[in-house]
């Protein structure tokens, strides 16, 4: 499908609705960038930092940051930005609205030249992700939201002179309705652990597969996958722009009460507790 021509001028938010279609266009041509800072990484020796956390962070993520916030001051520059590489523990509060963004998702994956890890922008409106753009380079894979309850994906190779949402081929996305007796399910490539086991145990699980980054959540809203459990640590801007690309496609994001998962945790520095991410099927383990 075509989308509708979008404005791409750079152009302030305060005081006016966020206009979806503009940071779509806008932020699409920021990833594509990011991606290809990224990818001039990938096929050489990559020297790895460890930060505080004990994480992993390269020059990739620096430099495809430096792509992306750039972008953001100039669309929105009364909204607040959260990144993962210039953010310490964040305990102030940051307002009714925030970008949450993950320039590098999935650094591990990265390191090990795998293809599943992912550039994420999010807009968290009143606690919840109302835009996300989700964008794995290695797959040339674009999924990003264009309006409230719309997300389409799109083939887009990296590029550092950027790219043309408007002139990208685009498939709206939809999560599927899956058979509660023979579920897929996707599971952390790096973080398994006894309670996402034991929580799949009490489903019947036909299929599984792992993966890395914010990959299993677009598989989710591609229709080819149904479930994918997270008890291990995560932080906001992990699962923010997933969580927006899922949720336009139909799906849901819910905390261990099944509660819609939420956005703004300050006090607890941004950390996630567990989730779980479905299709159009929500179930309760047996």
């Amino acid at each position: 499908m075509s989308a509708p021509r979008r404005t791409t001028a750079l152009t302030s938010q305060a005081g006016t609705d966020f206009d979806l279609g503009q940071a779509a266009a806008v932020l699409t041509d920021a990833a594509a960038k990011a991606g290809a800072a990224i990818m001039a990484h990938y096929a050489g020796p990559v020297e790895v930092e460890t930060k505080d956390d004990e994480s992993p962070v390269t020059k990739a993520d620096r430099d495809a940051e430096a792509a992306i916030l750039p972008v953001l001051a100039a669309l929105a520059p009364s909204i607040s930005v959260v990144s993962e590489e210039t953010a310490a523990d964040r305990t102030e509060a940051l307002g009714q609205r925030f970008f949450l963004v993950d320039p590098l998702d999935g650094t591990k994956e990265f390191i090990k030249k795998r293809s599943d890890f992912t550039v994420n922008v999010a807009l968290i409106e009143e606690g919840r992700p109302r835009f996300g753009l989700v964008y794995a380079p290695a797959r040339s894979l674009l999924a990003v939201t264009t309006a409230d309850g719309v997300v389409v994906e799109a083939e887009m190779a990296p590029s550092a002179a950027g790219a043309d949402l408007d002139a990208l081929p685009q498939k709206r996305l939809h999560a599927r309705a899956g058979d509660p007796k023979a579920l897929t399910a996707l599971v952390s490539l790096s973080h398994l652990d006894p309670k996402t086991e034991a929580f799949l145990e009490g489903l019947d699980i036909a299929e599984r597969s792992s993966a890395g980054s914010s990959v299993k959540f677009l598989e989710i809203a591609r229709g080819n996958a149904d479930v994918y459990p997270r008890f291990g640590p995560t932080m906001e801007w992990d699962t923010a722009a997933g969580q927006a690309v899922l949720e336009a496609s139909g799906g849901r994001v819910v905390d261990m009460e099944g509660n819609r998962f939420g956005y703004g945790k300050t006090e607890d520095g941004l950390r996630n507790s567990g989730f779980v991410a479905w299709g159009r099927t929500i179930l309760t383990p047996q």
